[in-house]
């Protein structure tokens, strides 16, 4: 089961990359919990709501996003994942980019795996 469990996390976060490069808000609404905590990179505390409008009006563009370095580690009814990626896009306009690590916390509930909990933070590059 856990090899299982493991290989449905796989797949929701390669869809949620394709997600987030497609800004398709229908997809992150599925994979994204209604009780969604996000912390950004500046420590903002951010709601599924406020993260599916910065999709849905473009503000937020993501146009690259190549990670790496992802670990699983399932406890039960429960995954934490942890990964860098090299993202690049836009916020209001201006461009970004930059290396990040991200804390995800997906939790297994009714329909499928969904992003309870996250967590991003700029590093170093390189």
């Amino acid at each position: 089961m856990a090899v299982q469990g493991e290989q449905e996390i796989w797949s929701q976060e390669a869809q949620l990359r394709q997600a987030m490069l497609g800004g398709d808000v229908g997809a992150l609404d599925a994979l994204l919990s209604d009780d969604l905590v996000f912390t950004d990179q500046a420590g903002r505390l951010l709601t599924k709501q406020d993260d599916l409008a910065a999709h849905r009006s473009r503000l937020l563009r993501i146009e690259r996003l190549d990670t790496g370095d992802t670990q699983i580690r399932l406890l039960g009814d429960t995954a934490i994942v942890t990964l860098k990626a090299d993202v690049q896009g836009q916020y209001g306009g201006q461009a970004f980019g930059g290396a990040f690590a991200y804390t995800r916390i997906w939790v297994r509930a009714g329909q499928g795996w969904r992003i309870a909990a996250a967590h991003c933070s700029e590093i170093a590059q390189g």
